[in-house]
């Protein structure tokens, strides 16, 4: 079987000349490279205490479910504004132009609760950044931080300092 990285295809100059877009939808479109994601992600929690996984829109969602769901755990989704249809607290957070607004329902995290964070893909670290402050807030511990991808020449580990954080393939540029 191949590497996880080697199901990753990369695109130079998108989406702007010097930038190499790694593409993990083409991890998705491989059956042997969807499962060898989820493996990995499992292996990184294998051990952890934890009670919840949470997945921010929308690549979270697609990486996080089978993780909980083989770990026999509840699954909490991140959504843009607007998108829940319940109380929710919500994060403000800074975009490259601009920022963003992210939601949880109010009630997904109880007090006590440990939750691990599931993502496709680790740049900035703002959105997970803002992720770890409603978990934080609802009374959650947040206990391991996981993703597929790092981009680690944008330095988005370190905003997540305070955190377990583990990345299956790291890339050292942006």
């Amino acid at each position: 079987m191949k590497k996880l990285e080697e199901y990753v295809v990369s695109i130079p100059d998108f989406p702007e000349p010097g930038i190499i877009f790694r593409d993990v939808t083409s991890i998705l479109q491989d059956a042997d490279g969807l499962h060898l994601a989820i493996e990995e992600l499992l292996k990184m929690v294998d051990g952890v205490d934890f009670d919840v996984v949470l997945g921010p829109e929308s690549r979270g969602f697609i990486f996080g479910m089978p993780v909980a769901y083989a770990a026999h755990k509840s699954f909490v989704p991140v959504r843009k504004k607007g998108k829940l249809p319940r109380e929710t607290v919500s994060a403000r957070y800074e975009l490259e132009y601009g920022t963003a607004e992210i939601e949880i329902h109010k009630d997904a995290i109880r007090p006590g609760q440990k939750v691990v964070i599931i993502d496709d893909l680790i740049a900035t670290g703002g959105t997970i950044e803002a992720i770890t402050g409603l978990v934080e807030q609802l009374g959650g511990e947040v206990v391991k931080i996981c993703f597929v991808m790092e981009l680690a020449g944008l330095k988005g580990r370190e905003k997540l300092g305070k955190y377990q954080v583990e990345s299956a393939i790291v890339y050292e540029g942006k």
